[in-house]
């Protein structure tokens, strides 16, 4: 995982999308067109490629779910390229399909560049929450470190996460995006037989 920096987002003319431009190196280094890259855990399609930077187009159910509507020029956001089947799963299955948006609620410091996460989760994800589960946060991989009611969901942020993601510029009351894990979903059909719910607008 990387970082980079929006360049812009635009509307084109008579489109209910957008464009976005992300001005970044590292995720570019075996990147073509059409390749996936990963921007605050939303999965796009790179439809323009740069020396220094990527475009994609954002379908209004995108902009509807996820928090890259609210990105303006010169905003920190994290980006990550596809895990090759060769690679090592260093986290849960992150698909790049967010569910909704959390409302930042903290990130205070425990010391030693440690910091306590808390974001507001949507109602209708709470059944996929558990103690110690996974859950993505802006594309992160994260253990669910404490539930409280709203629900609220609290994680350890390590230095190497702080220091390699967006994660210390994020402000009060912002939306951060959610990805909760699929096994619960998948499991949550088997067992019911009905589909996963989706989260309402935000």
């Amino acid at each position: 995982m990387g970082t980079g920096r929006v360049g812009a987002v635009a509307t084109a003319g008579g489109r209910a999308g957008a464009r976005l431009s992300i001005r970044c190196s590292t995720v570019l280094g075996d990147a073509a067109m059409g390749a996936s890259i990963a921007v605050n855990g939303v999965c796009l399609t790179a439809a323009e490629l740069r020396p220094d930077s990527f475009s994609a187009d954002l379908a209004p159910e995108t902009l509807k779910r996820s928090n890259l509507g609210d990105l303006r020029p010169g905003s920190r956001v994290n980006l990550e390229r596809p895990l090759s089947p060769a690679g090592r799963l260093n986290g849960h299955i992150v698909q790049g399909h967010v569910d909704g948006t959390g409302e930042f609620l903290a990130l205070d410091s425990l010391g030693e560049d440690n910091w306590w996460l808390r974001i507001r989760i949507p109602d209708e994800l709470d059944p996929y929450l558990v103690y110690k589960g996974s859950i993505a946060i802006d594309g992160i991989s994260l253990t669910i470190a404490a539930l409280e009611p709203g629900p609220v969901v609290g994680v350890t942020i390590i230095p190497h996460t702080f220091t390699h993601t967006s994660l210390g510029h994020a402000r009060i009351g912002g939306r951060l995006n959610v990805e909760v894990d699929v096994l619960a979903k998948h499991i949550e059909k088997l067992l019911t037989g009905t589909a996963a719910s989706r989260p309402s607008r935000p």
